[in-house]
């Protein structure tokens, strides 16, 4: 398949992409780098630089396009409640440009990679598909605004589309792995520490309603996420716009998270108890049963020794990169 793979440089894009080129796909990235890496671009995938709201209708009236999976967007919750007028335009209005795009040029197959953050702060646990939606930022707001666009679209134009939800999304694939400016997330913040580029980790709370105390969150390994991407794109019906949730089914404590990077690298990793955030859930875990049971979706590396493992030999190795540059 012809495929537009918009924010193919960043994480979670960028392991789709390489899985894509690997399966023969013929794939065209758009990404303007603001948290991508260049150096996670396939080699054999076309990059066209740039601002998802300039390119989209260029690329694809070039035509012959089978399909587009979405992942560009701004996602730090913190800097959506500072910036709300910023994410909305760059996440819901460049994806209906999107979205027009795509229909201007006959192109009805779509997979938006979305976020269970749409959920707000479930009552219950596991989250599933037909719990209340109730963002509690603007990050959340405007993705669950964009789904609301797309089942509008596929029930007017015939749009065929899978909205994918998840929590956290770790380890690596190869030589792709997170790599951010601004990292927020727990595991490679706690291998940073282990590297020795932070002091410490902190656990923000630890009398929280669960068995060690600390908060309870829900892990997806990266691999495991693209195929997910991959077999909806193989699956979507036009006229349809699915949703599932994609998680473990089970969830870690920040401290077995913080003990298993400790196991795996073999350093000590200090770690500072500090209050609890605002907002923050004692749990947070996804259900995955509905895309296992329609879809046949297995993900294959949930144990969290492997996510950490994977993500632990790409961290170790950025480092190493950086160490001989410096010398």
């Amino acid at each position: 398949m012809k495929l537009l793979v918009t924010g193919g440089a960043g994480y979670v894009g960028s392991v789709c992409a390489a899985v894509l080129v690997e399966q023969g796909h013929d794939v065209t990235i758009i990404d303007n780098f603001s948290t991508g890496n260049r150096n996670a671009v396939p080699k054999r995938a076309r990059l066209v630089e740039g601002n998802l709201e300039d390119k989209a209708a260029g690329v694809l009236s070039e035509g012959g396009f089978d399909g587009v999976i979405h992942f560009a967007a701004q996602s730090l919750v913190g800097e959506s409640v500072e910036k709300p007028a910023q994410y909305w335009q760059k996440n819901l209005v460049a994806t209906l440009g999107l979205l027009d795009a795509m229909r201007d040029n006959g192109v009805s197959n779509l997979v938006f990679s979305s976020t269970a953050a749409t959920y707000g702060e479930p009552h219950t646990v596991p989250i599933v598909e037909d719990m209340p939606t109730s963002p509690t930022n603007p990050y959340g707001a405007t993705k669950l605004s964009i789904d609301y666009a797309i089942t509008s679209y596929a029930h007017a134009y015939g749009l065929g589309a899978t909205s994918l939800r998840y929590f956290n999304v770790a380890g690596a694939y190869g030589d792709i792995g997170e790599n951010r400016e601004v990292e927020t997330h727990l595991i490679p913040l706690v291998l940073q520490v282990a590297l020795g580029h932070r002091d410490k980790i902190f656990i923000f709370g630890d009398d929280y309603a669960t068995a060690d105390g600390t908060a309870v969150r829900d892990y997806i390994h990266v691999r495991d996420l693209a195929e997910a991407h991959l077999l909806a794109l193989e699956t979507n019906q036009p006229g349809i716009h699915r949703i599932y949730n994609l998680g473990s089914g089970d969830g870690f404590s920040v401290k077995q998270v913080i003990d298993m990077c400790r196991n795996v690298t073999g350093h000590d990793i200090p770690a500072e108890l500090a209050p609890r955030r605002a907002g923050d859930p004692a749990v947070l875990i996804a259900s995955s049963d509905k895309i296992k049971r329609e879809l046949g979706w297995n993900p294959k590396r949930t144990k969290l020794e492997t996510i950490v493992r994977d993500a632990w030999e790409f961290t170790r190795e950025l480092g190493d990169q950086a160490h001989s540059a410096k010398r």
